[in-house]
């Protein structure tokens, strides 16, 4: 009865009453009637959803020295594009990068920062605006870009799907502001196959939004995380994951793995991507497991014989919890409110 999913969920409402900013990424459209019912925002993107944004968007928030825009966006763009066209050697990722600057260019957007910002008079600071959601390129002009170099033809056709078929919503503008500080990605209508791109998506622009102000506290949900860092993802798109637990917290901000199985958690690199998240979590709070997984969880954490025992007789509701150096068996209380809005 009270799980993983309802253990996010009360931390989600009870963060919401202390006003912290959350971004959740939803894969199974749990968190959906939560979110409408503490007044959140919920961002739907499939192929029914009229709500779209641009993978290739450069925001003004997006550096963490607030230079080196496009070095920035191309670094986590290839993440994205190899979900896409799987590995490629290094000759392919050059000619790659050198098609992305290529698309950037055309739109007048080069390394240099001050393409990025337009001044309209002469009263506004010397940086100027910066450029809207409607002068960045989209993955139709990649794929335009790829379309004429032979030796790119390939990576073409594998983008066609985002651009004239299936995946075609991934090819729009951004058409949405998000101002709330409680914001659910709905992927779910992706499908099985697709969820990876819609993770990857928000994700990227989550981590944008949690870089904006370092005073406000906010945290990420990432649900279903071996999506990103298992064996169906790459080394680049773990990386990036990695990177965000890793730094996260000089911005104020929390991060939050979610997984159902601990296996795919290290199916990458030898478990070298969930090992690294692990242990850069403060607390790890663990529901009871099967004993493989136990097994596999004691290789990278310090189990004790006596806490193998304990996990794999938890009852629901109740939880083994590190908290650092401490580890404390516990039950999850609840107000009969926050049950009935959970539930």
């Amino acid at each position: 009865m009270h799980g993983k999913s309802f253990f996010i969920k009360l931390q989600i409402m009870r963060n919401r009453l202390l006003n912290n900013e959350q971004y959740v990424i939803d894969i199974e459209r749990e968190y959906e009637k939560m979110a409408k019912y503490l007044d959140g925002s919920v961002i739907k993107i499939g192929p029914n959803s009229e709500t779209y944004i641009n993978i290739l968007d450069i925001r003004e928030d997006s550096c963490e020295d607030g230079v080196g825009y496009l070095a920035t966006k191309i670094n986590k763009l290839m993440g994205f594009f190899y979900l896409i066209f799987g590995e490629i050697d290094e000759e392919e990722k050059s000619i790659l990068e050198e098609k992305i600057i290529k698309c950037y260019k055309n739109k007048g957007i080069t390394f240099e920062d001050k393409s990025l910002f337009k001044n309209e008079t002469e009263k506004i600071n010397i940086k100027g605006i910066f450029k809207s959601s409607n002068e960045m390129p989209i993955l139709e002009d990649l794929y335009d870009v790829l379309g004429k170099d032979i030796k790119t033809k390939k990576m073409q056709k594998k983008l066609q799907p985002f651009v004239t078929g299936s995946l075609k919503f991934f090819n729009n503008y951004t058409n949405i502001e998000i101002n709330n500080k409680l914001i659910v990605a709905d992927i779910y209508e992706l499908g099985e196959d697709n969820l990876k791109y819609g993770m990857y998506l928000f994700t990227d622009l989550f981590w944008d939004k949690m870089k904006k102000n370092r005073q406000n506290k906010k945290i990420i949900y990432l649900d279903e995380i071996w999506r990103l860092i298992g064996v169906t993802s790459n080394k680049d798109v773990a990386s990036f994951i990695y990177k965000i637990f890793k730094t996260i917290r000089k911005y104020g901000g929390s991060s939050v793995a979610i997984t159902q199985d601990i296996s795919d958690l290290f199916s990458l690199e030898n478990g070298t991507y969930g090992r690294s998240i692990l242990n850069n979590s403060s607390n790890k709070v663990f529901f009871s497991l099967e004993e493989e997984n136990i097994q596999l969880l004691s290789k990278y954490s310090n189990l004790s014989e006596k806490e193998k025992i304990e996990i794999k007789s938890l009852k629901r509701g109740e939880c083994l919890i590190f908290a650092g150096a401490e580890h404390f068996l516990t039950k999850i209380d609840f107000a009969e409110e926050e049950k009935k809005i959970i539930e």
